[in-house]
């Protein structure tokens, strides 16, 4: 989703989820026949964005926001990809903020983070926005939906209000301005490469990048 439909997103965040985006419909099997090409399939950055992981590991970075439905379709497909992943691969999950709107939405994915409730939750926030129909946008939303699920309502406001996690949604911010992120749900890859993509194609393209730098 780009950037100028973020906002009809947030109005829309309790609708139903209709179907799958059309990128779904090319197979792994139809992509792999097609190589990346620069400049359609990915963007190599003219500056380098910031990479936290070892140079023995190549980072791949996904930006996405809640809110947004092919992000929401686009998770299986990405969490089966972290499975088979190699372990020269690190993977971390970047919550987008286009506005001010999308922190609330941020600090609950660092919050998770923090209390190492992202395998338990995080499924279940798209869930509770696209299939549930539930406007986790604001932090009083927010913080009753994290309680029904069973979490300690004072430990995690102190958390999701806490400075360690509004740093880490900054750190985010500047990460997305550095691939010049413009759409979601889309990946950086080892601080060299962005691709905008929702389906196995991004992913195979993401693969192809991978064995390149792995070769280099």
């Amino acid at each position: 989703m780009q950037r100028r439909d973020f906002s009809r997103s947030l109005l829309a965040a309790g609708t139903t989820v209709v179907g799958a985006s059309a990128g779904l419909a090319l197979t792994p099997a139809l992509a792999q026949r097609v190589g990346p090409k620069e400049g359609v399939d990915f963007v190599r950055l003219p500056k380098p964005a910031p990479v936290e992981s070892p140079a023995s590991q190549v980072e791949v970075v996904e930006f996405f926001a809640y809110t947004c439905i092919h992000c929401f379709n686009f998770e299986p497909l990405f969490e089966e990809w972290i499975q088979k992943k190699p372990a020269h691969v690190t993977v971390k999950r970047m919550p987008v903020a286009f506005s001010p709107a999308f922190v609330p939405m941020q600090r609950l994915y660092f919050t998770l983070e923090a209390m190492n409730l992202v395998d338990k939750l995080h499924t279940k926030v798209f869930k509770a926005i696209h299939e549930e129909r539930l406007p986790l946008t604001t932090p009083a939303a927010i913080t009753d939906w994290v309680a029904k699920q069973g979490v300690d309502r004072t430990r995690f406001s102190e958390l999701y209000n806490g400075g360690p996690v509004g740093e880490k949604a900054n750190r985010a911010v500047q990460l997305q301005d550095a691939y010049s992120v413009e759409g979601t749900p889309s990946l950086g890859i080892a601080g060299r490469y962005y691709l905008n993509g929702q389906g196995p194609r991004t992913l195979v393209v993401a693969n192809a990048l991978i064995a390149e730098l792995r070769k280099g």
